[in-house]
């Protein structure tokens, strides 16, 4: 004889996803005031986080010429632009998430990625 577990019901509450959410910037002060502000908001609403995970700085170079008109000694200039990254993973409800991810500074750009 077999025993067949009943199942349980746990109802219609809201599903829990996993969900990635990607900061980056160019300005390091706002991404890490963001990434705390988020995992305050989402301690406060007593959901499970891991994070702020820093990614590797990207830097974009270029080189160019300082004189317009190619005379004189060759000197060069060069720009750089430096872009950070952030992950933070949280596992709860959309709608919750919604609510956490707003009000967000200038220069901040957010990805939000949902799995299961």
């Amino acid at each position: 004889m077999s025993y067949n577990k009943p199942e349980k019901d746990f109802g219609d509450g809201p599903k829990i996803h996993k969900i990635r959410i990607t900061l980056t910037s160019r300005n390091v002060k706002s991404l890490e005031k963001v990434c705390q502000e988020l995992i305050d908001r989402a301690k406060n609403k007593e959901l499970r986080v891991k994070g702020p995970v820093r990614l590797p700085t990207k830097v974009l170079k270029v080189t160019t010429r300082k004189t317009p008109n190619g005379e004189g000694s060759k000197t060069w200039d060069t720009f750089e632009m430096r872009i950070h990254k952030r992950l933070i993973d949280l596992h709860a409800p959309t709608e919750v998430v919604k609510q956490i991810i707003i009000n967000i500074e200038a220069g901040v750009e957010v990805e939000v990625t949902i799995a299961a």
